[in-house]
């Protein structure tokens, strides 16, 4: 199996470790973020869309704060408002202002937006098990404990 430097070519060591490994989880998260991208893609909804998306299905009928979308969502977007913008043209979510807090805008999900998450369930989880499922139930376990350690001190 190659490794990181051969894939990239790379024709002298990594200054460290910890430089190997940050790069090659942002080589290994590249990789799995096109491929579901490519399922994504005939819906015409990018990976941060389809975040919201399940944000707000969670969220359930009383719908989410702008600000709190931003904080959940797994990859940062600075410009939520026009992510959203995007999906209420495509009246897939609406957003209206708080009746008790007119600063407050809520932000929830729209049956139609609930119909394409539904298309999407399956398509989304056949795709992560073919990226990841060849790795069985311990590994993934591992994987994932060793990801949050990770974060951990990435702030």
């Amino acid at each position: 199996m190659a490794g990181l430097l051969e894939e990239i070519k790379q024709t002298k060591p990594f200054a460290s470790k910890e430089e190997e490994v940050f790069l090659n989880l942002q080589r290994t998260a590249e990789a799995l973020r096109w491929s579901v991208a490519e399922t994504l893609k005939p819906y015409e909804l990018t990976g941060s869309q389809y975040n919201v998306l399940r944000i707000l299905r969670g969220a359930g009928a009383e719908g989410v704060k702008c600000s709190e979308i931003s904080e959940r969502l797994v990859t940062k977007d600075s410009d939520i408002t026009r992510l959203l913008d995007r999906l209420i043209a495509r009246n897939l979510v609406t957003r209206e202002r708080d009746e008790r807090d007119r600063r407050v805008i809520i932000t929830r999900i729209t049956e139609a937006g609930l119909k394409l998450l539904a298309e999407l369930d399956e398509p989304v989880l056949k795709a992560n098990r073919k990226q990841l499922g060849h790795l069985g139930a311990d590994l993934l376990e591992q994987l994932n404990a060793l990801l949050v350690l990770a974060r951990k001190n990435a702030g």
